[in-house]
């Protein structure tokens, strides 16, 4: 019978399935519940038990004084908690220790230097075992939706997506800010004459959103926000000329703001 070989899986593809992750945890909150087991079972070391924030020293104390807890319920309660809050500090440390490597490298570090830290012999080893290790950090920035294949090659190909859409976002925050550039006075100038322009409710309702967005128009949502509001306001003073069949400006500077705005956002 002849076997069929087993195809290895292509270094740069990510996982079929998300890993299951513990993710954020109220460790604080974990570990009140593993102290009032102690404090029921009259636990005569309690007040040696480190504080909640405290938890790789709390996980020790816990471990060496298990038997404190009388009931089989308890124990196995309490030991559950802790086989979980050890794993959320697995997934904590392999996040940390990627960040770690990266302000080593930044600060000038060679691969060699952290062989001795990463408990490897070589370069190539540390290299490698950094780059496994940065996989958990880019399935975490993803939050699972694409998680990372721990190997050097997908490793450098999520880098590679990461950097292209960091890039992408960067030219469209960019293009924002131009048409912002060129918004901004048109909006102002609609504002300075909104007292010429009809006062329809849904006309003055987009008055007052560029009003309010206006003046502290600096992050990439307040940016989207102004053009939203401007095509918003142009909209519905077309609409109310189409409704009225009259011009919805009545002064000839209203008329030149209103003229300036729709030729901008059309």
């Amino acid at each position: 019978m002849v076997r069929r070989t087993r195809k290895s899986a292509v270094p740069t593809k990510p996982l079929l399935r998300p890993p299951v992750r513990i993710g954020n945890l109220d460790t604080a909150a974990v570990i009140g519940e593993l102290r009032q087991l102690h404090e029921d079972a009259e636990d005569e070391n309690l007040g040696r038990m480190p504080a909640d924030e405290e938890l790789f020293r709390t996980l020790l104390y816990l471990e060496a004084n298990a038997g404190a807890l009388k009931s089989q319920e308890a124990q196995r309660k309490a030991a559950v908690a802790r086989v979980r809050l050890w794993e959320y500090l697995r997934e904590q440390a392999d996040l940390h220790q990627a960040k770690a490597i990266e302000h080593a490298r930044a600060a000038g570090a060679e691969w060699a230097d952290l062989a001795a830290a990463l408990a490897v012999n070589t370069s190539s080893a540390a290299y490698n075992k950094a780059k496994r290790m940065q996989a958990a950090v880019l399935t975490e920035a993803s939050r699972g939706a694409q998680p990372v294949r721990r190997t050097p090659e997908a490793v450098r190909e999520a880098e590679r997506l990461e950097a292209a859409r960091a890039a992408a976002e960067r030219r469209a925050e960019e293009e924002a800010a131009l048409r912002h550039a060129l918004l901004a006075p048109v909006a102002k100038r609609l504002l300075e004459h909104r007292a010429g322009l009809d006062d329809d409710e849904d006309v003055t309702f987009w008055l007052d959103q560029v009003a309010a967005v206006l003046p502290s128009c600096r992050t990439p949502t307040q940016l989207v926000s102004l053009q939203t509001y401007m095509k918003a306001l142009v909209r519905e003073l077309k609409r109310a000329e189409r409704t009225t069949g009259r011009a919805v400006a009545k002064t000839d500077d209203a008329r030149l703001a209103y003229a300036a705005a729709a030729e901008l956002v059309t």
